[in-house]
């Protein structure tokens, strides 16, 4: 009677494992089956890093990078972002190192036809120094709430803010000729059609950074922007400010970014 006993017993815990797998097993297969498809917006942050490895390629053979060309700023940096369908959420620095955190999957790829469901918003931690082997792309955890404190979700907010840009913020141009003032800022925007008639310019606030440069912040359709007057021609010189430093805008952020992150790689080796 005690060895039946034990038998049903035993029965009985094989089928609460067998059960427990099963259930187990059952939640990740439908948590395989519910997740969403990354593959393509994996696929966009690997194209960004490659694409700043061109740039940050330095040598005789290089032209510049080969993408935007001319030295690299943070200008250069957000460029790559927007144009891979992402915006950059922030930018540090520690010596010659810098880490970007980017948001990429708010627009899909560049004439590729791609489901929405197997292209979700992600993040992404991609840190560089000098030369293409710096690049290292690692995922992060996205923003849960709005860079500027208010409600709302992150994605809409930054989504909104990439369909209020101008119509050739990277177009690469000197401004050798215009005065380092607020004027001279907006002469130079629209001398140099970075902006357009439609587009409306306010907040303009510069400082001289001690090396003939003027750093400007500035709202272009209320998004911050900063601006790297130079007589460099191959510059970025108008680009969106980072995520976080979108509610303050101010003269003194423009500064820092408007530092070079390297020199002219094509004028090297």
């Amino acid at each position: 009677m005690r060895k039946r006993a034990v038998a049903r017993g035993l029965v009985y815990v094989a089928i609460a494992l067998v059960a427990g797998a099963a259930g187990v097993g059952g939640t990740l297969l439908r948590q395989r089956l519910t997740a969403p498809d990354t593959t393509a917006v994996d696929a966009q942050a690997a194209a960004l890093a490659q694409d700043l490895r061109k740039d940050l390629n330095a040598g005789f053979y290089s032209a510049g990078g080969g993408t935007y060309g001319g030295p690299f700023t943070e200008g250069t940096l957000v460029a790559q972002t927007e144009e891979h369908g992402g915006v950059l959420l922030s930018v540090r620095s520690a010596g010659l190192t810098h880490t970007a955190e980017v948001m990429l999957g708010l627009v899909p790829p560049t004439g590729a036809t791609v489901d929405a469901d197997a292209y979700p918003v992600r993040c992404y931690r991609i840190a560089f120094a000098r030369g293409p082997g710096s690049v290292r792309r690692t995922p992060s955890t996205c923003p849960a709430v709005r860079a500027d404190g208010r409600p709302g979700s992150p994605v809409a907010q930054l989504g909104a803010l990439l369909a209020r840009l101008p119509a050739n913020p990277y177009r690469a141009t000197s401004a050798a000729g215009y005065d380092h003032t607020r004027r001279g800022a907006t002469d130079f925007l629209k001398g140099g059609e970075l902006v357009s008639a439609w587009d409306t310019v306010t907040d303009v606030a510069g400082r001289e950074t001690g090396d003939d440069v003027y750093a400007v912040a500035l709202r272009v359709n209320g998004v911050c922007h900063y601006l790297r007057m130079s007589s460099d021609a191959d510059l970025v010189p108008l680009w969106t400010a980072p995520a976080d430093e979108q509610h303050t805008c101010t003269a003194r952020q423009a500064v820092t970014a408007s530092a070079l992150y390297g020199s002219d790689p094509a004028k090297e080796g």
